[in-house]
């Protein structure tokens, strides 16, 4: 089975790196007191989820580039108000979903883009080169079909699907970042859900392509 969108569980980076939430805590106290290489050293560590984060939503490349610096700085100027609970993860997407829908009520226009189609899936190493060959291609037929079907989605139902499935974030983090209850964030869950796989059982796209959407 092909697993085209997978829950990122782990607090790994986009450049690799993994930091520990009492590391992250202690980077976030010396920025609070200045340090500037600690305030670069979150910025690197955030900078790709963020902006993937951003531009799975706004689609448009300029946009996205725009509200990450612009989320980095608020979030930067209002560090004395970070609670120390919540992943600094967390807080960046929240403050940077709320710039992102703010950008796209200002802009009604957004470009079509290619979706990103980075994450390839695993292969076994007893496959032959024309078997990869083929596994790889229809996984990135699946991933831009369903990503095409992901990009329907109205705003809110989007930015659940990504934080739940592509961060890793509980359904309480995600209400926390929306600012809803969490019954309305799994009600939107749901119904994006159900959704996407009547849009993509009629593509021809398997149930068990969609197990990964979650029951």
């Amino acid at each position: 089975m092909l697993k085209l969108i997978q829950r990122d569980r782990t607090a790994d980076s986009a450049d690799g790196d993994r930091i520990e939430k009492q590391e992250e805590l202690d980077l976030i106290d010396r920025a609070k007191r200045g340090d500037r290489g600690a305030g670069r050293r979150l910025v690197d560590l955030h900078k790709q989820r963020l902006h993937t984060f951003i531009w799975r939503i706004v689609r448009d490349t300029d946009m996205a580039e725009e509200v990450c610096q612009e989320t980095f700085l608020r979030a930067f100027r209002a560090l004395a108000s970070f609670k120390r609970e919540y992943r600094f993860s967390t807080w960046l997407f929240t403050i940077g979903y709320r710039l992102a829908l703010n950008q796209m009520r200002a802009r009604s226009h957004r470009k079509d883009v290619v979706a990103d189609l980075s994450n390839a899936p695993a292969v076994r190493e007893q496959q032959t080169p024309q078997e990869r060959v083929l596994q790889s291609e229809q996984a990135t037929q699946l991933r831009q079909i369903i990503w095409q079907e992901v990009d329907r989605l109205n705003p809110v139902q989007k930015a659940s699907l990504l934080m739940f499935y592509r961060e890793g974030l509980s359904c309480k983090d995600i209400a926390d970042s929306l600012g809803m209850p969490v019954a309305t964030v799994k009600s939107h869950m749901h119904r994006a859900r159900q959704r996407l796989r009547v849009r993509l059982e009629r593509l021809g796209v398997d149930d068990q392509d969609l197990m990964y959407l979650g029951a």
